[in-house]
């Protein structure tokens, strides 16, 4: 058996970053995470992708609290190719929004590419 400790994805500060410009307009800072191993963390928000198409954005608290999103979390899961955390404050309303604004993000151009 192997300890889960040897297992775990580098931390996030060396993880790449990409900025992706959400419905509103506003830019955000996604850090990549590992899809084979990704877990879902206590007060961390995240994008799951399909190239540059949102499959599912939200926390831990929506897959927990909130069955659609936990459904739609499922199926994002199986057909994603790509996973990110995203940086949020503590405010519950400014998290709600950013929720909102981040499924209907895209990558900024310069970065489409890549």
């Amino acid at each position: 058996m192997v300890p889960s400790l040897e297992r775990q994805s580098p931390p996030l500060a060396a993880a790449p970053t990409m900025r992706w410009r959400g419905r509103s307009g506003r830019q955000y800072t996604l850090r990549a995470a590992r899809l084979d191993d990704f877990a879902l963390r206590n007060n961390a928000l995240y994008l799951v992708a399909r190239g540059s198409l949102v499959l599912w954005a939200g926390s831990s608290d929506d897959v927990i609290h909130d069955a659609n999103s936990r459904a739609r979390f499922r199926l994002a899961i199986d057909c994603a190719d790509r996973v990110f955390e995203v940086e949020a404050g503590a405010d519950q309303v400014e998290r709600m929004t950013a929720v909102w604004d981040l499924e209907g993000a895209e990558p900024l151009p310069e970065q489409a590419a890549a």
